[in-house]
């Protein structure tokens, strides 16, 4: 955590869903820092603090898409998973995705949750809020 605020990186390639999840975190009552980049390039940029992410924090949590360009999902937890220095941060897959084959590989690659995102815009945003409940009020996350 930097100061009080919950540092929050979101790792998804749709304005619309990462907007949804940007609005609902708004309303939590647990202070956070909300990043987002759009693909698994961008997120080893942030993590590794290159390029334009210089100065980014070291997320407490992730909200991963699995579907994404350049590099899906699916790579960038294996990559996170595997590199000790990033392997500690929760990652939350957050996805379209409910095929058996997906939560069985997301789990097999050490995601610590699998979710999958509601269609209705008000069962998405209470998705959301679940998450920020159970995540920022009730677990320990792990030091940086």
């Amino acid at each position: 955590m930097k100061g009080n605020s919950i540092q929050i990186l979101i790792v998804e390639d749709s304005p619309s869903d990462a907007f949804i999840v940007r609005e609902a975190l708004k309303q939590a009552q647990e202070p956070s820092d909300v990043h987002c980049v759009r693909d698994g390039v961008e997120a080893i940029e942030f993590l590794h603090r290159r390029g334009p992410f210089v100065d980014a924090p070291r997320p407490d949590i992730m909200l991963l898409d699995l579907n994404l360009p350049r590099k899906d999902g699916r790579e960038l937890l294996a990559e996170i998973k595997s590199d000790e220095k990033l392997k500690s941060i929760p990652v939350i897959v957050l996805t379209s995705s409910a095929a058996d084959q997906d939560v069985s590989r997301a789990y097999s690659l050490h995601a610590n949750c699998y979710l999958t995102k509601p269609a209705d815009f008000s069962q998405f945003k209470e998705m959301v809020r679940a998450i920020e409940n159970f995540w920022f009020k009730n677990v320990t996350l792990p030091p940086p």
